[in-house]
């Protein structure tokens, strides 16, 4: 029997951001009593810490099971954060942000890694699972043309992934009712 192998790929400030966003929405502070009102009017909760340890359990299932688990970022202030992801089992990779403190590089490099891994045959089509952790439409158009091409994309985000994604997405689950359990 062939084993499936899981290979994760996580935009790390997007689950990030998004998860900070779902706890206001959640603990309904004042202004973010939906989604939209979270964003419209800019709440986040600031407290809200992402358990990566429980992340990495949940998107990527038993270690027998990994193929890779890559997370992107923007590193902050200090490298100790990094070096806590690396313990709870990604490889991480970071991009520093522009001038005007925006994030850039990271959408681009995942994709490129996934079509990278996926074309060189390091994961095989219609046995192993790419699980993308993003919710950007930004992504659309890799998920669809892996999608069309036989591979399982499975998507892992908050409830607010954009709408495109999760229409061409193989499966998608929502991290909403989770969130309690990824929260530290």
């Amino acid at each position: 029997m062939t084993q499936v192998l899981n290979f994760t790929y996580v935009d790390n400030s997007n689950v990030f951001a998004e998860g900070c966003r779902a706890s206001a929405v959640a603990k309904k502070i004042p202004g973010a009593e939906t989604y939209i009102d979270a964003m419209n009017n800019k709440i986040v909760d600031r407290g809200w810490q992402l358990d990566y340890g429980k992340l990495h359990q949940f998107v990527c299932g038993d270690k027998a099971e990994i193929g890779s688990a890559k997370l992107w970022g923007s590193p902050p202030p200090s490298d100790t954060f990094w070096q806590m992801v690396k313990s709870k089992g990604f490889e991480v990779k970071t991009y520093e942000k522009n001038f005007a403190g925006k994030e850039k590089k990271v959408d681009v490099a995942i994709a490129h890694q996934i079509t990278k891994d996926v074309y060189s045959g390091k994961i095989r089509k219609g046995i192993d699972e790419v699980t993308l952790v993003a919710g950007d439409k930004d992504f659309v158009p890799v998920v669809e043309d892996l999608v069309e091409n036989g591979y399982v994309v499975h998507i892992v985000f908050w409830d607010n992934a954009a709408p495109e994604l999760k229409a061409v997405c193989s499966k998608f689950t929502s991290l909403n009712p989770f969130l309690d359990h990824l929260s530290r």
